[in-house]
């Protein structure tokens, strides 16, 4: 059945797991309407404590953007929109009983803040989003850092400006692999960051470090396994992309498979060895690998939760999922030959946005409705240097490629769209205006 049991004396206890931007979003979505009014307990289950958009990491790896500018902090959108954030991570479920077990949460000492808890629930809601698919390469755990969280991110900056500085202050030569930083993947984070990296090293540098030559001693090689760059973007993109990534001296390995990462570099299938002091695995994605041993859900090979059009998941009508863990059918995809929702920050939006509705009907006892994935397009953004991208591509039957300004101004439009739905226009027409302001006044690259 769709609708929910009704339970005596107490309000529906709603549970989202996972704060990212499909998980925020519906948590904030709900506790204004049902958590203000009191017709339901939204609770936000989350690891961490701040939220940063994810599409946003690559720019503070480069350091073209202060996170602290961006974060927002879980307790406090809780207490503004009526909805509960509780701090761990989900390690185990009961859906017998309903309940969600989350794991002791341990601060960056190994102490412990909270225990062991468990968390009942009337509709459970995962959103626990993605992260890298490494396909067991050898060497990328010991190696290679990943961008799969602002933590990543922040860790990933420091390395680079530390390289930088100890560069500078080195009397020898600088060894091979030094200030070259390889990026496995030539996807959207791989090639926005790699252009992010032109820019910001060189700022960096320019900052008094001068015994770095930019030009010749910083090198940014972009390494995918495809015939092109952003193989999901038509062909006439990606070679704009490759074109603009090697004027700006990035140089773009493709159809170039990686063996291992190793201390000094990336081993390429063919045997070849390319130098790098920093290497970021940003190919191939999965969801958390815990779901695909979790109270018998059914999952596919990348551990997403197999969902129906509700988004119900196949086995459980308690259960949810929206985001990049959940493998929802896409019928209009490849020429109407079928496929799933691809994971993008667009489709966690509109399902969080559905997934209000269908709590609500759920509450009330009517059937559920189906979810219709709305093609937007994709957008690469290249820095100052360009945008790229195709716009409204399942909504008109083809695909618009929309390059510069205008491409730059709906890439910037969709973070508007879920900074809006996290704080409303007030707010985030304020916080702009401050950030404009205070870009004006401090350095346009993060020194540390």
């Amino acid at each position: 059945m769709n609708a929910a049991p009704h339970r005596t004396g107490t309000s529906h206890r709603i549970v989202i797991v996972g704060g990212g931007a499909g998980g925020l979003e519906l948590a904030t979505l709900l506790g204004n309407t049902l958590g203000r009014r009191g017709q339901a307990e939204v609770t936000l289950i989350e690891k961490t404590r701040t939220h940063v958009w994810k599409p946003k990491l690559h720019e503070i790896a480069s350091g073209s953007m202060d996170m602290s500018a961006h974060e927002v902090g879980y307790l406090a959108q809780s207490h503004w929109h009526h909805f509960r954030y509780r701090v761990g991570e989900m390690v185990g479920l009961d859906r017998e009983r309903r309940e969600v077990l989350v794991a002791p949460y341990l601060d960056d000492e190994g102490q412990q803040v909270t225990p062991q808890r468990v968390f009942a629930y009337d509709t459970l809601v995962m959103a626990v989003g993605s992260q890298s698919n490494d396909f067991g390469t050898p060497g990328v755990r010991e190696h290679a850092m990943k961008l799969e969280s602002h933590a990543d991110a922040r860790r990933f900056h420091a390395r680079m400006v530390n390289a930088c500085i100890r560069a500078h202050a080195q009397t020898t030569p600088l060894r091979p692999e030094q200030l070259h930083v390889a990026i496995i993947g030539a996807g959207a984070t791989g090639v926005e960051l790699a252009a992010e990296l032109h820019r910001t090293t060189r700022e960096v540098v320019a900052f008094g470090l001068d015994r770095v030559d930019a030009d010749k001693d910083i090198k940014v090689t972009v390494i995918e396994a495809a015939p092109r760059v952003l193989p999901a973007l038509p062909p006439r993109l990606s070679q704009a992309t490759e074109d603009l990534l090697r004027q700006l001296g990035v140089e773009v390995c493709t159809n170039a498979k990686v063996a291992a990462v190793e201390s000094g570099g990336v081993r390429l299938a063919d045997g070849r060895l390319l130098p790098a002091e920093l290497v970021v695995w940003a190919a191939g994605v999965k969801a958390p690998d815990f779901l695909k041993n979790i109270a018998g859900l059914e999952t596919n090979r990348i551990n997403q939760l197999v969902v129906k059009p509700t988004l119900q998941s196949s086995r459980d009508d308690n259960i949810f999922a929206l985001g990049d863990c959940a493998a929802c059918a896409w019928p209009q995809a490849n020429q109407g030959q079928g496929g799933f929702v691809p994971p993008r920050a667009q489709a966690a939006h509109q399902q969080a946005t559905h997934m209000v509705k269908q709590i609500r009907r759920r509450l009330a006892g009517k059937p559920l409705l189906d979810y219709r994935y709305r093609d937007f397009g994709s957008l690469v953004s290249l820095g100052e240097f360009s945008t790229v991208g195709n716009m409204m591509g399942g909504l008109i039957g083809g695909s618009l490629m929309v390059e510069g300004l205008f491409a730059r101004l709906m890439y910037l439009s969709l973070y508007k769209m879920h900074e809006l739905a996290l704080h409303g226009f007030p707010k985030v027409a304020l916080d702009t205006l401050a950030r404009l302001i205070v870009r004006r006044t401090e350095p346009h690259v993060k020194l540390h």
